[in-house]
């Protein structure tokens, strides 16, 4: 692979915007409604208490997500073909049927924070969510790859909006940075169900597949692979970076104020009078173009993933007649989570939860699988993991599905920490 540096810092500059786009974007739609909400109530709840998990979060994410497009470009094919060609149909069956379920909870929180985001603009969701489903199927369905991914870094630079909320709201940039640098621990049950809540987030099953399917539709192949390698790690940082602003935006304002909140949008209602119009605006914004930016993914994701498990054709670049039933499960999955939000007194909490452990319980399958995949050379050739990248890889397994099995406990049993 050339270096960056040898071709030249502009032509290099160049090829990095050409090829960038599955990194950044995967990366950014990790944070959906859900993980705002987490944001929100850790700022509010703990102040700037847990500041110092992002620097490790970073790491996590970008080990995890390197592999997912590594893997993408060496192969040229989607984690669900590898992981079908390598362990069999059965196993991929059964890791399609917990994804469907999670995803489809997950598609229906987006929704929901559609809801809720744009009610705290004025809009009733019954005329916003019906007209968020019908863009969002149109952009995918009428739409060329190229022109999709365009949308969606655009729908990932909006993330940014949370910048300037933050420093509306006058944080203290000292104790910002002293918090960020040292870490804290408290076995206070709310402060470890914010803990893994917090990093819970960050790695989901849906986007190792979807990075993955990403890089393959767009061709990138090993000769490209540095620079989206540049594009993973800048997503990472992204996502993070904003992650952390909302978690300071919250602390500054709910936090010092005593403010207790359960979701994005009480975030954004009590932001008003402490921050002003244009920073609780900036907030609600933010929570809607997340949950139309996710509610467009996570049904590709799923479309994509079910179609490589199957061996049928899918890709945003074909015509219907060329791959129907990605087409009609991506239709499938939009219907179904607007409609669901569209019915009265659903109880959300309840599918947001069963929809996370469903996460849970598949996310540390997906690691192994990944790790097994990447150091397989029939499969990968001289770009399987070195020693280094393997220890901190199962490093990073270990604690997410150590987390991960907490979080399911606490999921399932709310009163083990009481």
């Amino acid at each position: 692979m050339k270096s960056l540096w040898k071709i030249g810092p502009l032509r290099g500059l160049l090829l990095f915007l050409a090829i960038m786009g599955p990194g950044i974007i995967t990366a950014n739609v990790d944070n959906d409604a859900g993980g705002i909400t987490t944001y929100s109530v850790t700022g509010a709840t703990l102040g700037y208490k847990l500041l110092w998990v992002f620097i490790p979060m970073i790491l996590a994410l970008i080990v995890i997500q390197e592999m997912s497009a590594r893997m993408g470009a060496v192969t040229g094919k989607g984690l669900s073909d590898l992981i079908r060609e390598r362990f069999g149909v059965k196993v991929i069956l059964l890791v399609m049927v917990v994804l469907l379920v999670a995803n489809l909870g997950n598609t229906v929180s987006e929704f929901a924070g559609v809801a809720a985001s744009t009610e705290l603009l004025g809009i009733s969701k019954y005329i916003a969510v019906p007209i968020v489903a019908l863009v969002v199927w149109w952009i995918v369905i009428k739409g060329s790859y190229k022109m999709v991914e365009r949308v969606f870094l655009f729908a990932s630079a909006l993330y940014l909006c949370y910048i300037p909320s933050t420093i509306m709201a006058r944080p203290d940039w000292g104790q910002v940075a002293r918090y960020m640098v040292v870490p804290s621990f408290s076995f206070d049950p709310v402060y470890l169900t914010l803990l893994i809540g917090l990093i819970g987030t960050t790695i989901a099953p849906w986007m190792q597949f979807y990075l993955q399917s990403s890089v393959v539709e767009k061709g990138i192949t090993i000769k490209q692979y540095e620079y989206t390698r540049l594009d993973v790690i800048v997503g990472c940082f992204m996502t993070c970076v904003i992650a952390a602003f909302i978690v300071v935006a919250c602390a500054s304002t709910l936090n010092v104020h005593h403010i207790h909140i359960a979701t994005a949008s009480d975030a954004a209602l009590a932001f008003r009078p402490l921050a002003g119009p244009w920073a609780y605006l900036l907030f609600a914004f933010g929570l809607f173009n997340a949950s139309l930016f996710s509610a467009s993914i996570l049904p590709l994701s799923t479309a994509y993933y079910i179609c490589e498990a199957l061996g049928l054709e899918a890709g945003v670049d074909k015509q219907w007649d060329e791959a129907p039933v990605f087409y009609w499960m991506y239709t499938a999955f939009v219907a179904v989570g607007a409609g669901i939000i569209m019915i009265p007194d659903i109880p959300l909490i309840g599918v947001m939860l069963w929809s996370q452990v469903a996460n849970g319980i598949l996310l540390p399958f997906v690691l192994i699988f990944m790790l097994t995949l990447i150091n397989n050379k029939d499969i990968m050739g001289r770009y399987t993991n070195s020693r280094g990248f393997n220890a901190v890889s199962w490093v990073t397994v270990a604690i997410m599905i150590s987390l991960t099995g907490l979080l399911i406990a606490i999921s399932i049993f709310p009163h083990l920490l009481a």
